[in-house]
């Protein structure tokens, strides 16, 4: 199971995520109380093995902001979580994320227009577009079409949750943010938990003997 810690901000958090096992950074350049500027996040991809997924975030952003963002700071991926159109995805020059908010199972009828190879379920919008710890029901994505698609976990995670998670929506990958912070900061402690938890559901080396073939 392959694990995203996104919302870093700080050098330090982030090579203790790839040390604890992370296979992919993400940095946040929309509006959030998590939002990073690029001269930070240059530092930190700088900083990261050339193998992990360094991924920015951003929100109905124009074009040329994004590409400038991503050349700047050595990203590999774009998250988009607007309402960004299959054209504009199509039109960047790194692979993109493209992020769902979902409700319910009609909720994933507007994932088939988009050809993107990863798609990121979230949970509802709040606040922000995403990072906002609301979940959703896990099980619509099992019975969901998605054509082989690498579906990238979201939305209210934590550590009492994500074995329940992984078992019933069965991702590519599980994405946390709030969910391994304690009063709104980063909490190595909780992301070491974490990641240990997701990589170990599938090797069945947990007491509840969780074991998945998602890759």
């Amino acid at each position: 199971m392959k694990v995203k810690i996104c919302g870093i901000r700080d050098i330090e958090t982030a090579k203790a995520s790839v040390e604890y096992g992370a296979d992919a950074i993400g940095l946040v350049f929309a509006e959030s109380k998590r939002r990073i500027s690029i001269e930070n996040a240059k530092k930190i991809v700088s900083q990261l093995p050339k193998e992990i997924l360094k991924v920015g975030v951003f929100v109905n952003e124009v074009k040329e902001v994004i590409e400038v963002t991503a050349s700047q700071v050595g990203l590999t991926h774009i998250q988009l979580h607007g309402d960004e159109t299959v054209d504009f995805c199509q039109s960047l020059s790194l692979p993109v994320i493209k992020a769902f908010s979902i409700h319910n199972k009609s909720s994933l009828q507007a994932i088939d227009k988009f050809n993107s190879e990863f798609i990121l379920l979230d949970g509802p919008k709040g606040k922000y577009n995403g990072g906002n710890g609301l979940s959703f029901d896990w099980s619509v994505i099992s019975s969901a079409e998605l054509c082989g698609r690498k579906v990238i976990l979201a939305g209210g995670l934590n550590l009492e949750n994500v074995l329940l998670a992984i078992q019933e929506a069965n991702p590519y990958m599980v994405d946390v943010s709030s969910g391994v912070e304690t009063d709104g900061v980063k909490d190595l402690s909780k992301i070491k938990t974490f990641i240990t938890m997701a990589k170990e559901s599938q090797s069945g080396g947990l007491e509840n003997e969780i074991i998945y073939t998602t890759e």
